[in-house]
């Protein structure tokens, strides 16, 4: 009988687990099982119940659309409409707290616009919704929700069909034909996952190591495509590459194959789950000797279905450096696990962001607005974020300019505070004691004045041997210009309103940093004094103050 070969090449090994393999997997299920990694019965059983609320919504949706479209009764109903899921809950490695990403797929007189509207106002009438985000201007439109507890990313594909039977699937490219791009690439993210399901040879095999990975990647902070690091389906696609080269492995080994291999890996050369495939489309698909920018991508992990594309392209120099680094870091950790010197524990350590760096620059977006208004505009800062990174990277002095991959919101009652002293008290410890007297907005100060801030983290790490802007004999590292260039991009947003949006950029040194970006568990770092002796005595020596960096 011959045995089903996965992936682009042979693989390294068929060898079946040891029992010492087996008992390290025993541990690795233990340690996913006591961090929370996995989701109650009761509570995977409230998900089923909410995504079929919501293919009922998008059947009512459609039925609405087609009934204004002066189509019958018979035809409206007819026209049908179909969620599909992917991501985490798709691929079975959802926790507590982990989002659904849901696609609502509808047929060709069904537009975007109605999706933004009309499904809007049926989502907005029902008593389970606590909160509503729309972006319908990103780069995939996206309605974000919380409902009945449960957080949601709705987004939405047109196909070119009169009608999405309950049945369908999304398996055939010809789908595809004649369809908007923003449409392909939210059909992309079903497809992807669905093939990936496919890939492996032991999906729970998969889903495990996978669990630990994205584990790995959010305790050491490199889980985000938006600034810079893998996204869910990068790391999904880079754990199942290593399930094919080892198919009859255990998660444990999955996960030490994982780091060993990439630590080693000749980048840019692609990871691929399956050769490139031609489609019927005159389409985009990923081909490093036909297009430059393809060229440039530093980490390629290429998705599997047709249209291939780069799912790493927004890595930059410094993400690229800072995920290498954590590799290694784990290849070091996984030999000492393998030999019994270190556990699971140790892999699965917090990151320290907030200690590695003397400098850091903080970013705060503001606006006098609804929470909903300051989602986009806060988002829109977010999702621009690793462009100022890109900037500075290249800016002298530089080495490393590394963004941090969560947000820090707070809102405040203004009273008669004026917005700018919140900003500049925001984003540093100075600023707090002031802060701390603000009022915290309660239900029934909906109609007083409030700000909303979100502040965003880069890290900067330091390099001024060569000489520089030597004003005074000084060196003073100058980041005026990306710094103002990305203003200018931030404020050349569609929908900016100087009235209502603000940012600011302040540098930040590590003592000065804000208490909430000490988490619990977490201590603020303990300043580093030297002991000198002078006639005698012995005195305490302050770390000197530095003259860098000088920002906008």
């Amino acid at each position: 009988m011959s045995v089903r070969a996965y992936g682009v090449t042979p693989p390294i090994s068929t060898a079946n687990p040891t029992p010492r393999e087996n008992n390290l997997n025993d541990l690795l299920i233990t340690e996913l099982k006591n961090r929370g990694s996995f989701e109650s019965e009761q509570a995977t059983k409230k998900r089923v119940e909410v995504l079929s609320l919501f293919q009922k919504m998008v059947q009512e949706f459609v039925y609405k659309v087609s009934k204004n479209k002066n189509m019958s009764d018979g035809m409206a109903r007819d026209a049908g409409g179909k969620i599909f899921t992917f991501g985490s809950y798709r691929l079975g490695v959802y926790g507590p707290g982990s989002d659904i990403d849901t696609l609502v797929v509808v047929p060709k007189h069904v537009s975007r616009d109605d999706f933004f509207t009309v499904f809007e106002e049926i989502i907005r009438e029902r008593p389970e919704l606590e909160e509503i985000t729309s972006v319908p201007d990103a780069f995939v439109p996206i309605i974000k929700l919380e409902f009945a507890g449960i957080s949601i990313d709705l987004i939405f594909a047109r196909l070119n069909v009169s009608r999405i039977p309950i049945d369908m699937t999304l398996e055939d490219k010809n789908l595809l034909r004649n369809i908007e791009e923003k449409d392909m690439r939210s059909l992309n993210g079903t497809r992807v996952t669905d093939e990936i399901l496919q890939l492996v040879p032991k999906p729970t095999v998969f889903k495990h190591a996978l669990r630990c990975i994205k584990m790995w990647a959010q305790q050491r902070a490199i889980y985000a495509n938006v600034f810079g690091f893998p996204g869910g389906v990068a790391w999904a696609m880079l754990v199942a590459r290593i399930c094919q080269l080892y198919p009859n492995a255990v998660s444990a080994v999955i996960v030490e194959k994982f780091f060993h291999i990439y630590t080693k890996w000749n980048w840019p050369e692609p990871v691929l789950l399956k050769p490139i495939e031609d489609g019927p489309l005159q389409v985009r698909v990923w081909n490093p000797r036909l297009y430059l920018h393809d060229r440039q991508h530093r980490m390629p992990v290429i998705t599997p279905a047709y249209p291939s594309m780069c799912a790493t392209h927004n890595i930059t120099s410094s993400t690229q450096q800072i995920i290498l680094s954590e590799l290694e870091r784990g290849a070091e950790i996984m030999n000492q696990v393998s030999v019994g010197k270190k556990n699971w524990s140790d892999l699965l350590e917090r990151h320290d962001f907030f200690h590695r760096y003397k400098f850091y620059l903080c970013i705060v977006a503001a606006s006098e607005s609804t929470d909903e208004e300051h989602g986009k505009w806060s988002g829109m800062i977010e999702s621009k974020l690793r462009l100022l990174v890109q900037k500075l990277e290249v800016t002298e002095g530089i080495t490393l300019a590394h963004p941090y991959v969560k947000d820090f919101s707070n809102t405040y009652l203004l009273k008669d505070n004026k917005i700018e002293d919140v900003i500049d008290a925001y984003g540093n410890i100075q600023g707090e004691p002031f802060l701390n007297l603000l009022a915290t907005p309660t239900e029934e100060d909906k109609d007083e004045k409030h700000i909303h801030l979100t502040k965003l983290f880069i890290g900067l790490e330091i390099n001024l041997t060569k000489p520089m802007n030597l004003a005074d004999g000084v060196k003073k590292l100058d980041i005026q210009y990306p710094c103002s260039e990305f203003y200018n991009l931030c404020k050349g947003w569609q929908t900016y309103d100087e009235n209502i949006h603000q940012i600011q950029i302040k540098n930040v040194k590590l003592y000065d940093l804000p208490n909430d970006v000490y988490v619990e568990g977490e201590k603020r770092p303990v300043k580093i004094t030297k002991k000198r002796k002078k006639d005698g005595k012995t005195d305490k020596q302050k770390r000197p103050k530095s003259t860098i960096p000088t920002a906008a």
